[in-house]
């Protein structure tokens, strides 16, 4: 779910029955990234082999298909950019986006 918070899109996301807040904008080029699919990645360990990891945690931006860690906001493919990130609360059934 895309929400506004004080004049900003942050989507919520609920991964493994956590709540999880990020920017509705990409740190790459300004696309809508919480609109791109929520799914998983593939990883490769030190011996070459790939295997599907992440599942449900990695959105990937409609436009260019940057991803991104759900939980941290940071880019898989150069960690020098990430996502903002909020604090996300449920307190009597409600959930709450910490600006």
């Amino acid at each position: 779910m895309v929400v506004d918070l004080d004049g900003r899109e942050v989507a919520v996301f609920r991964v493994d029955g956590e709540f999880l807040a990020l920017a509705n904008y990409c740190v790459h080029q300004g696309g809508p990234v919480c609109e791109g699919r929520l799914s998983g990645t593939l990883a490769e360990a030190p011996d070459g082999t790939l295997s599907y990891d992440h599942e449900g945690g990695v959105v990937a931006c409609p436009w260019h298909g940057w991803e991104f860690d759900v939980r941290t906001g940071e880019a898989l493919a150069d960690p020098n950019y990430r996502q903002p990130t909020y604090d996300v609360v449920v307190e009597a059934g409600a959930v709450y986006v910490e600006a």
